[in-house]
């Protein structure tokens, strides 16, 4: 016999419109790590699940502490002649605006530090109740805002920067890599891992499972 979950996924209506064509589409089932393509367009529809929800999970609460950590301690340490000096993400930022650069600072503090740290909440806030089964309010808003936002974090390219600076600076000054860098280049890798695997369709899909018990069980999910 059918589980609750199984059948209310065979009873929904899976079509798909083309994000390029607008061609509406009946939606198949696809082997792991495959792609849907539109036949008229050949753009991609949607793709396989990549990782589990609990994978997804561990990805965004691995970025917050990374995040945490990057940001309370120093990039680098710089010592010359006996002088030695500390930056911070925050302390970066504050040092441009002091400079006269003020247009420069708001970019970086807003690419580098608020956009990825919403992102960060937006995706806890999104997938975390959907592992208990629970859905909060206010989440296809958060999940806009979320998908809005994701494409103006920039830690990729200030982590290329920082590397280029210190590289340059090594000549002048003793470089002392802080344990902030570190914690930087592991949230740029699962920051990556999160882009590359977090499906629209697949978080709908939980969306949807979660709907159905709710309908169909308005006390509680089915043991």
């Amino acid at each position: 016999m059918q589980s609750w979950n199984e059948h209310c996924l065979e009873t929904q209506q899976r079509l798909t419109a083309c994000s390029q064509c607008d061609l509406l589409l009946q939606e198949v089932d696809l082997a792991q790590h495959h792609d849907a393509h539109c036949v008229r367009c050949g753009a991609v529809l949607y793709r396989s699940a990549r990782v589990r929800l609990d994978w997804m999970i561990a990805f965004a609460a691995g970025s917050a502490v990374l995040f945490l950590v990057s940001n309370f301690f120093p990039i680098p340490s710089l010592e010359k002649q006996g002088i030695h000096n500390t930056a911070t993400l925050t302390k970066t930022a504050l040092s441009l605006y002091d400079q006269g650069q003020p247009l420069v600072a708001a970019l970086i503090l807003a690419t580098i530090i608020l956009i990825p740290a919403f992102d960060i909440c937006a995706m806890l806030y999104l997938l975390l109740p959907l592992r208990y089964g629970r859905l909060l309010p206010g989440m296809p808003m958060i999940f806009r805002m979320r998908l809005a936002a994701c494409s103006w974090s920039m830690m990729e390219v200030f982590m290329l920067g920082v590397l280029v600076t210190l590289i340059k600076l090594s000549d002048v000054a003793k470089i002392v890599p802080g344990i902030s860098l570190w914690a930087f280049a592991g949230l740029v890798i699962l920051f990556s891992a999160i882009n590359a695997s977090f499906s629209v369709r697949d978080f709908w899909i939980w969306v949807n499972l979660i709907r159905c018990a709710e309908r169909d069980h308005p006390n509680g999910q089915p043991a």
